[in-house]
């Protein structure tokens, strides 16, 4: 089977920030991805966003794949958005829960993604590629493994074609998930997600929030550096490239990296690589 490598954006903001990603796209272009994703602000608060930034990624000749979250969504308006990327000749959707914005009560007509996988489906069929999130270090807000795993399975039996991971810094951890979801008959694809390390402190709030782990060796070797950045970007250039090595050669079926808008360490990672 081939292997997927695909690069993922946010929406830029401000006119600078549109031009920014302009400029990451076309270094990452040179790579030939398979797809370029675009995430989708908590709530939906990026809908346009996403939207704008997807169909100048698919005029430029690259397939691009909308994030699509449920929460705080209407089926109707999930239904519209969807004929919208149809009619503009997208195939690949990402479909995900969500992160629940705060003060938000009302969910919307969705509660958990694979009602919006068995959505998709029910409203489009086999037109779109649809990718579900896994977390190999399972969800931060799961009651337990278990819990978490069976939510992954339900997800994946809704309709889902392939899955992306969030990111982690410990090949085990991954590896592990794809034997527990393959004993319990998902077969679909799960390919890790790929966070480059360019600064500690981001990188320790992302991953206090999301429930990814940064191991204790390396927390502690990133701090020492202080606001050393040079090395800080070397260590995480080696570990990074280092990860990504051990992960296809025992199998990931490609690589999704999570590049906020930047290109350089993905680049850098990439030519290690040899890809």
């Amino acid at each position: 089977m081939s292997q997927t490598f695909s690069f993922e954006f946010f929406p830029p903001k401000t006119p600078e920030g549109i031009e920014k990603l302009r400029n990451t796209r076309r270094q990452l272009a040179q790579f030939d991805p398979s797809f370029f994703s675009v995430t989708f602000g908590a709530g939906g608060t990026t809908q346009q966003g996403t939207l704008d930034t997807v169909l100048e990624i698919q005029r430029d000749g690259f397939q691009a794949a909308p994030h699509l979250s449920c929460i705080g969504s209407t089926k109707q308006n999930v239904a519209e958005l969807l004929q919208t990327y149809r009619s503009n000749g997208i195939r690949r959707i990402v479909a995900l829960r969500g992160d629940i914005p705060s003060g938000m009560v009302e969910f919307g007509e969705f509660r958990y993604a694979n009602e919006l996988v068995e959505f998709i489906r029910a409203e489009q069929g086999d037109w779109f590629h649809i990718e579900i999130a896994a977390y190999p270090e399972y969800h931060p807000q799961a009651r337990s493994a278990h819990d978490d795993l069976s939510n992954f399975v339900r997800k994946a039996q809704a309709g889902a074609n392939s899955a992306i991971t969030q990111y982690f810094f410990n090949p085990d951890a991954y590896f592990a998930f794809v034997d527990e979801i393959q004993a319990r008959g998902v077969t679909i694809p799960i390919v890790p997600g790929i966070m480059p390390i360019n600064q500690f402190s981001q990188l320790a709030r992302f991953s206090d929030a999301c429930g990814a782990e940064i191991p204790r060796w390396l927390r502690l070797k990133l701090q020492s550096y202080g606001d050393d950045v040079a090395s800080i970007k070397a260590l995480g250039l080696d570990v990074v490239t280092d990860l990504c090595r051990k992960l296809l050669d025992g199998g990931a079926p490609g690589l999704h990296f999570y590049t906020l808008n930047a290109a350089g360490a993905v680049s850098t990672i990439w030519q290690r690589l040899g890809l």
